[in-house]
């Protein structure tokens, strides 16, 4: 009981403390959010946060930059290159640069040629602005069986892995859920993304180990983490269930989860890639606080 009660009150006045922050920022004048009131909420620094753009749609990129700059992130998740120059300006990264579709992907030999060229040009994207990960999907399985799959996406990535290792660029291979979000998709249990990595055999190839997916298909995400730390190369998180805030609504404690991954010596990004349900930067703010471990 006591545990549950020092968790309990930890969460609740770490959400208050971050909604404070916050909310008087966003009464500015057209609902414009006022920088100076911002504050910086990373202060361990232990983990490299950045945060995926497409959950925060309503604000414009340069002024999502700024905001995340305060609160202290290093990065924005999945954008492109017509991105880079505003990253940029705000002295932020691009954490994972999006390449090719998640549906038609690397499991089927007729779609190499297509999401190679689109790798390899995100791949020279992300070493031309010193950015360090692309990413990569298998696509969905219209029958086809891991072992098959497993063979198709390491002949397509043996193809791509000495341009990304001479680039020093990590091409990550993303694991969906294919219970709720993303039904038929291939790479949805963390076994057949390790098995692809071993099989490529380069540094420069892993797994974007996704909580939120983790925790529908499989769940035991610390012991998993701490198992395979040698193939993830990023995180996302998001709560489960409903990919909304990572808060004491859900069922992962994810200031558990971050410091074992600080524990396994990663030096990576972790991206917030959930949809807030309230108000957005209060929810970024206190997933960001909660997360700095």
């Amino acid at each position: 009981m006591k545990e549950n009660l020092s968790r309990r009150t930890f969460l609740s006045k770490t959400s208050l403390a971050a909604a404070g922050t916050v909310a008087a920022a966003l009464a500015g004048p057209a609902g414009a959010v006022d920088l100076s009131k911002v504050q910086r909420l990373v202060k361990k620094d232990r983990i490299n946060q950045s945060v995926s753009k497409w959950c925060y749609g309503k604000f414009k990129l340069d002024e999502f930059c700024a905001i995340c700059k305060k609160m202290g992130m290093k990065a924005i998740d999945l954008l492109g290159p017509s991105s880079f120059p505003t990253l940029k300006k705000h002295g932020l990264e691009c954490s994972m640069i999006n390449t090719h579709g998640l549906s038609n992907g690397i499991n089927r030999k007729e779609n190499h040629e297509q999401c190679l060229a689109k790798i390899r040009d995100a791949i020279d994207a992300a070493a031309e602005y010193g950015f360090p990960n692309v990413i990569t999907f298998p696509g969905n399985r219209r029958g086809m069986s891991d072992e098959e799959g497993i063979e198709n996406s390491v002949i397509a990535l043996k193809q791509i892995a000495g341009h990304a290792e001479k680039k020093k660029v990590t091409i990550c291979i993303e694991y969906l859920n294919s219970k709720v979000n993303h039904k038929d998709y291939m790479f949805d249990k963390t076994a057949w993304g390790v098995e692809v990595c071993k099989k490529v055999g380069s540094e420069r190839v892993k797994i974007l180990y996704d909580i939120y997916h983790a925790q529908i298909m499989e769940g035991d995400i610390i012991r998993t983490i701490r198992n395979n730390k040698d193939y993830i190369g990023h995180y996302h998180t998001g709560g489960n269930p409903g990919r909304n805030e990572i808060d004491e609504t859900q069922e992962l404690y994810y200031p558990a989860i971050m410091r074992a991954i600080v524990e396994t010596g990663y030096k990576g990004y972790v991206a917030h890639e959930f949809k807030p349900k309230k108000d957005p930067l209060e929810s970024l703010a206190y997933a960001v606080r909660i997360c700095d471990v």
